[in-house]
């Protein structure tokens, strides 16, 4: 086969076999995420230049054990892989294998070559293999097997070049199979090979087994296949079990002259931790102390940059207020963007902290190791072990997290899941629960160790996942399945992070928050400047003439920050978003909250995070010159009735409890409905949680005021 001066290479493997690794030594920086057309699972796309004439467009496909597919997220590299039509199906598949589970690996790379594309195999991680006393004969591997084959390490970028070069030079196709099908699949091959021209036997007895997943088998084709299949008692269980089966036999026959482990004294630190880092009272008092490590990072390590990020945008305002004519575009730049994006930008080093500790956890193989130990605690509330990777992945945030639960089979485990997922404290809680700890929370520590802000943070936390857990307990009676699933997953060895890999994943997350979530906070952070500054022409009228009215005896104190401040409070009340703030002051003033508050929380209900956006700019309208940041002017806020702070302790947990329960993400409504194609789960999504929010803040208010 020649080859294309930019072919399309799809990377295939089981999941923990280094795929992911080996896309981002393959790609770097030139990489975008996105989804597959038509459903919302993730679809990694890359670029690479294998020479100085190929550049090749790589796709990292789902992870899977098989090409019979258990969940959504596998049934992509199905249709990748058989559908002419699809838009990533490959001209090029490289099946990356795990030399330490490499008979479970080679079932993969035998179905992926017998389809009859051009196959490179990756064979992972040999150098550590060996190291551990597996002694890998790659000759023996490449002989019987008939394939180009190249040794790498995706960790450490070893190989990585042969590998390119391999992929840059014309590759042929294998002719003969690995495997070949029993003969009482002889007819419905045949008549799918008639229709489709096929010469590939295997590949025309994948089509026949996932004619129903494929979109472009329509019409009179499909009809013709379901037809041979009915007639010639196709049995696709029984013929799944014997491929497998069959495959797995001379497989072992393979590796039984490929591999062969030598005595060595090499320590199995995985099992040794393990015995520590799993044990049914340690391992639980470990993740504890690994959350509140992380809660309490996120404080001791980011205060400063956010300081420093708050501190530039209060200088910018005022610089720029001194520097622009007076006039709408200066109040709006001044007032409204500058706050806007600087309620953006001083929570990026918390959402990089928090997506560094979680990249960490899951590249050293703790993340697995936690799934496991939380296993067992999900089984009382009606969830299944899968339930817990959702969960987990809601600490980043809800929307990925809930696509995660796509792996769950038992729809009622799957359901209840996607229900109590954004219970999970996500990163787009991060904002609301830093600035208010920061305002009520004192620096002080238990011990000498233990930061009383950690200590709260760690309780937001946990407090969600008691949420998600009593939530899908209720749910449990409710919601009625008799099918069972059971946890079945690998646990991958310990490795030393690849701070590469660690450093792209942080990369990632915050242009992500940026990009997506900021837009959504910019843009409303103007309308709220627009809603603020401008109100009814009388209301307004009113308001100038009764601050004249004090002044008219004193000029010059009129002139004064402390006699413009006071105009600008008038102003703001009296305007459109006063309006809708007094509106909705009474349901939200047993909660301790005023109107200001309950503007920023009807424009979060848009996106979690634009809350301390809303009110940097509420607050900043009329006070463009003052240099005080976000957390300041929050801090200065007082009660007009009566002098105090508004921002008490009771006023900040009561806040921190409704966000902390509320739901307040209409990408998550979306992709709830998306997932459960109803528009019951995301209304009761909407309501359960907004009213124990509401319910719990009042309690908190009530019993601390």
């Amino acid at each position: 086969m020649s080859i294309k001066s930019n072919p399309k290479i799809v990377l295939v493997g089981n999941p923990n076999s280094g795929k992911s690794s080996l896309f981002n030594q393959l790609t770097g920086l030139n990489q975008k995420v996105g989804n597959f057309p038509g459903v919302t699972v993730d679809r990694k796309v890359g670029h690479c230049q294998l020479d100085e004439h190929a550049r090749a467009e790589i796709i990292d496909l789902p992870g899977l054990y098989s090409l019979y597919p258990k969940s959504a997220d596998e049934e992509i590299v199905i249709q990748s892989l058989l559908d002419p039509e699809h838009q990533d199906y490959p001209d090029v598949a490289v099946v990356v294998v795990d030399v330490s589970n490499l008979k479970r690996n080679l079932l993969l790379f035998t179905q992926v070559r017998d389809l009859g594309f051009p196959t490179v195999l990756a064979l992972n991680m040999v150098d550590v293999a060996t190291k551990g006393g597996l002694e890998v004969d790659l000759e023996v591997i490449k002989q019987s097997f008939g394939i180009q084959m190249v040794p790498i390490n995706a960790r450490t970028g070893k190989g990585i070049d042969d590998l390119k070069h391999l992929l840059g030079n014309p590759l042929m196709k294998e002719c003969e199979p690995f495997y070949d099908m029993s003969t009482s699949a002889d007819q419905v091959i045949e008549a799918v090979q008639n229709g489709h021209h096929f010469c590939n036997r295997y590949r025309a007895f994948q089509f026949a087994m996932h004619v129903d997943r494929i979109p472009s088998f329509q019409g009179d084709t499909r009809h013709k296949i379901i037809d041979a299949k009915y007639e010639h008692q196709f049995n696709e269980k029984a013929l799944q079990t014997e491929d497998t089966l069959g495959r797995y036999k001379k497989i072992g026959e393979v590796i039984d002259h490929a591999l062969h482990r030598r005595e060595t004294t090499t320590v199995d630190w995985t099992k040794r931790l393990d015995s520590v880092l799993t044990h049914k009272v340690w391992g639980y008092a470990i993740f504890l102390g690994v959350l509140f490590l992380i809660f309490q990072g996120i404080f001791a390590w980011a205060s400063w940059p956010m300081d420093l990020i708050d501190g530039v945008f209060g200088a910018t305002a005022s610089l720029l207020s001194g520097l622009l004519p007076s006039g709408m575009l200066s109040d709006l730049v001044t007032e409204g963007i500058i706050p806007g994006l600087g309620g953006i930008l001083i929570f990026i080093p918390q959402i990089a902290l928090l997506f560094a500790f979680i990249a960490l956890l899951e590249e050293s193989g703790y993340m697995s190791r936690v799934v496991f130990l939380m296993d067992k605690l999900m089984r009382p509330f009606g969830l299944n072990g899968k339930s817990v990777v959702p969960l987990i992945s809601g600490w980043a945030c809800a929307v990925p997290a809930i696509m995660a639960a796509r792996n769950i089979e038992n729809k009622r485990e799957r359901l209840i899941t996607i229900f109590v997922t954004p219970f999970m404290s996500c990163s787009a809680r991060l904002p609301v629960y830093t600035i208010l700890i920061g305002l009520v929370i004192p620096e002080t520590y238990f011990l000498g160790i233990f930061g009383a802000q950690g200590l709260v943070m760690l309780g937001l936390y946990t407090l969600g996942v008691v949420a998600a857990l009593g939530s899908a307990w209720f749910l449990k009676g409710r919601v009625k399945d008799k099918t069972r699933n059971f946890l079945i997953m690998e646990m991958p060895t310990y490795k030393w992070p690849r701070w590469r890999n660690v450093g792209m994943t942080i990369l990632e997350k915050v242009k992500a928050f940026v990009l997506e979530a900021g837009r959504v906070i910019l843009a409303i952070s103007i309308v709220l400047w627009v809603l603020a500054t401008y109100g009814p022409a009388e209301d307004m009228a009113r308001a100038q003439t009764e601050w004249e009215s004090q002044y008219a005896d004193q000029p010059a104190i009129s002139e004064t920050p402390e006699a413009q401040a006071q105009l600008a409070s008038l102003k703001l009340e009296q305007s459109y978003a006063g309006h809708l703030g007094k509106a909705i002051e009474p349901t939200i003033s047993p909660l301790g909250y005023d109107w200001k508050i309950g503007i920023a929380l009807l424009t979060s209900f848009a996106a979690r995070e634009v809350f301390v956006g809303s009110l940097a700019t509420l607050y900043s309208v009329g006070d463009s010159e003052d240099e005080l940041g976000i957390r300041d002017r929050l801090r200065n806020e007082v009660v007009p009735e009566t002098g105090e702070p508004r921002y008490t302790l009771a006023l900040g947990l009561s806040l921190m409890v409704f966000y902390a329960f509320a739901m307040q993400c209409m990408s998550t409504l979306a992709v709830t409905y998306r997932e459960t194609k109803s528009i019951f789960w995301p209304l009761a999504q909407l309501f359960f949680m907004t009213g124990i929010a509401y319910v719990s803040a009042l309690v908190v208010y009530q019993l601390l005021v």
